[in-house]
């Protein structure tokens, strides 16, 4: 079996975070050789269906898969760290006598397969002496032998490392020099490479690749020792190395300097340090009650913790509440057909066919067609995420397509798709959001944050802070984070800008399970406005 192994990188964001490092450490160029040819895949995988059928399997299913990572990490003039890994083997999951089983394996002979699909089986069936009703699986249609890429330009694992190094080191020499004390940058590239095949009749191969380019400048008072951060203004994609390009076209200019399908590292490091020197003098906000401009890279998280946890079926069902807790979103309220969880103005859907997207992908983890569906319309809560074997529960027959497992080793089970909040229907900017408000704060980019165990009560901050009066914003201020309940904060919502607006933020590691797993998934919004928010001063202390 592989070795799973966790990298602490301080300083990343608004504190340190464990990188998953998977598999067995290899070269870079090893990242960029074939893997197994599609036609040896297809044989192991009859082997295993057939097995699994002969040992008593009334359904299986394989994921043969070829995971690649390569880690970047940089600190000043320093090169931290480089990692390359790759993690090979097969995934085999049946249903015997009602109940699921499941067996890995990295011994991808003829035998080594068919052993570990007898081993899936003998453990489906020992498990079935503790069941107490029968798995039951949403049909899914057979697709036969098809494929689905990511629609990349430049494939990241390609470019040489030196190159990449490069480019990291110009951007934090760029912040050196316009006066950074310090600067982390640094580059995550994924390369999944996945084939699956199901007793349903579907061969299913994948090649899907994601990227992100994460950074945090830091300004240091010298007199006083008072520092402050700003992160990168970036977005985790599923997109190739073609996202770097900073193409002017995907330029947002305002108040800060904005992004859309491309990102200008170096350029976003020199201005990151500029507003980070500008936080160390920047008045100390005033709490009270603002209205709230939250612009789309802030606000995909709240997305996420607030809509996209809560709505995950598991979760509502309880089987999370060890590790992350519940939802306060619960089976009752959706078959009220009333609940309102957000304004009018608030539509929320799922979709993992988004371009660009970190969810995207063509089948999810058991052969289902990535799809959209709504799950609040017109503020009324409407639908849940829910794969296979759970959709029978809320009373529909057809899975949403949202099952995943970050490696071939891992049982595959339902992870959030992208969750996005739909934009406004009318033509309206950013400039006329500011302008129709009389007392606000502009908030841009994501900080740090805390929700309850039911997804229902928060606290987010932000990177930067701009207060707004009678319409204008006239200075930048610090020490913001603001307080709300889900459906509070949700039906608050009075405006959302149109569609140019609209913008896809994500997370890269998302975590979930136990044993835990991760996975990436992306929100898009528009800028939007919610009134009347309580809003606190992260620096003043109880006395």
């Amino acid at each position: 079996m592989q070795r799973r192994d966790f990298l602490k990188m301080a300083g990343v964001g608004a504190g340190g975070i464990l990188l998953p490092v998977c598999g067995t450490r290899v070269s870079a160029a090893e990242l960029t050789q074939n893997g197994m040819d599609v036609r040896r895949k297809k044989v192991l995988a009859d082997i295993v269906l057939n097995t699994a059928r002969k040992a008593g399997a009334s359904y299986t299913d394989v994921r043969i898969g070829r995971y690649l990572n390569q880690f970047l990490v940089t600190r000043e003039t320093r090169v931290e760290n480089i990692i390359n890994t790759e993690s090979f083997g097969a995934g085999i999951r049946v249903i015997a006598n009602g109940t699921w089983g499941f067996a890995a394996t990295n011994d991808l002979t003829d035998d080594g397969i068919a052993k570990a699909a007898r081993r899936a089986v003998a453990i489906a069936k020992a498990n079935s002496r503790y069941q107490d009703e029968p798995v039951q699986l949403a049909p899914v249609k057979g697709v036969g032998e098809v494929s689905w890429q990511t629609p990349i330009q430049k494939n990241a694992f390609e470019v040489p490392i030196s190159e990449k190094v490069d480019y990291l080191m110009e951007v934090n020499n760029g912040a050196l020099k316009a006066g950074a004390s310090f600067i982390n940058s640094s580059l995550y590239l994924v390369n999944e490479q996945k084939y699956f095949a199901s007793s349903d009749g579907s061969y299913i191969d994948q090649d899907i690749h994601r990227l992100w380019a994460p950074m945090t400048v830091t300004a240091v008072d010298k007199d006083t020792g008072v520092f402050k951060t700003r992160d990168g203004l970036s977005t985790p994609v599923g997109l190739g190395y073609e996202y770097l390009d900073g193409r002017e076209e995907d330029k947002i200019h305002g108040h800060t300097t904005l992004y859309g399908d491309s990102y200008d590292m170096a350029e976003d490091a020199i201005l990151a340090t500029e507003q980070a020197k500008a936080k160390l003098s920047a008045r100390s906000i005033d709490p009270g009650k603002y209205d709230l401009v939250l612009e789309p890279l802030h606000l995909r998280l709240t997305i996420h913790e607030s809509v996209g946890h809560p709505l995950e079926l598991d979760r509502v069902l309880g089987y999370e509440a060890n590790y992350a807790g519940t939802s306060f979103a619960t089976l009752d309220k959706w078959r009220s057909g009333k609940f309102q969880y957000g304004s009018d103005k608030v539509n929320f859907f799922a979709d993992r066919t988004q371009p660009g997207s970190l969810g995207a992908v063509g089948y999810d983890d058991e052969g289902v067609k990535a799809r959209r569906w709504d799950l609040v319309k017109d503020g009324i809560l409407v639908n849940y995420q829910a794969t296979r074997d759970q959709v029978h529960m809320i009373d529909q027959d057809e899975s949403h397509g949202c099952s995943y497992a970050d490696s071939w080793d891992s049982v595959q089970f339902q992870r959030m798709p992208n969750v996005s909040l739909a934009p406004g229907k009318e033509k309206y900017s950013v400039k006329d959001m500011i302008r129709d408000v009389e007392k606000g704060i502009y908030i841009l980019g994501r900080g740090s944050y805390s929700i309850d165990q039911q997804r229902y009560n928060f606290q987010f901050g932000g990177q930067l802070f701009y207060e707004i009066r009678d319409g204008e914003i006239v200075g930048q201020v610090e020490d913001v984070a603001y307080q709300s309940n889900t459906q509070e904060f949700w039906n608050s919502c009075s405006a959302i800008c149109d569609e140019s607006d609209y913008r896809l933020g994500g997370t890269f590691f998302d975590g979930k399970g136990q044993p835990s797993q991760v996975s990436a998934v992306s929100h898009g919004c528009s800028t939007t406005r919610f009134d009347k928010i309580n809003v606190i001063n992260t620096k003043r202390k109880i006395s």
